[in-house]
């Protein structure tokens, strides 16, 4: 009478089957090709940025000056790139640390390439450099004059964008977008009159 076979153990024949899963994944790492070096990344466009905060009506110095390499797609239009051909520029606009030095945002110029037609860069001082400095470039201010011997204020510019607002021994003086009559009743004002300002509301 022939023998009967044992069945194999449902354990073994598991570890024979994963033994076997484990050579071939191990002969597939093997044989595949080594993977492709990785691109080197586009190299890099230098540009001026500020090494530090930097206020508005601050003059540029290299020591306060930095360059940094940005993706081509990433540059400003207007980009600085050499810190020695800043210096001496005043900004017409706060820097933060890293932020590209463009020419708009400097005090000549730059300030008025974008300006729509019609309107001009009309500079106004004003009396009081504590009432100058609440303004900053992008502000709107409404600029009033004081006659002497006036009762009231009169509104001789109304809602001008703010382009430039220097400091240091050019405090109370700002640059403003406007219209060239409006320009022409500020130069006539500044003679006679006491200017101020106001930061009116949003429209």
């Amino acid at each position: 009478m022939p023998r009967l076979r044992r069945p194999r153990s449902p354990v073994l024949l598991l570890r024979r089957c994963l033994a076997a899963a484990l050579v071939t994944g191990a002969l597939v790492l093997a044989l595949r090709p080594p993977p492709a070096p990785a691109a080197a990344p586009p190299p890099g466009t230098p540009v001026v940025t500020a090494a530090t905060d930097l206020p508005a009506g601050a003059v540029l110095t290299t020591a306060g000056l930095a360059t940094t390499e940005l993706p081509a797609g990433a540059v400003p239009d207007g980009s600085a790139t050499d810190p020695a051909a800043l210096a001496g520029r005043v900004l017409a606009a706060p820097l933060r640390a890293g932020e590209p030095v463009t020419d708009v945002r400097l005090v000549g110029p730059g300030l008025t390439a974008s300006l729509p037609a019609g309107q001009v860069a009309a500079p106004v001082r004003l009396a009081d450099l504590a009432v100058a400095g609440l303004a900053g470039a992008g502000d709107r201010v409404d600029v009033l004059a004081t006659a002497p011997g006036a009762a009231r204020a009169e509104v001789v510019a109304r809602a001008a964008p703010v382009l430039a607002a220097p400091q240091g021994d050019d405090g109370g003086l700002l640059v403003l977008a406007v219209d060239e009559a409006t320009a022409a009743t500020l130069a006539a004002a500044a003679t006679t009159a006491t200017l101020t300002l106001s930061l009116p509301g949003p429209p």
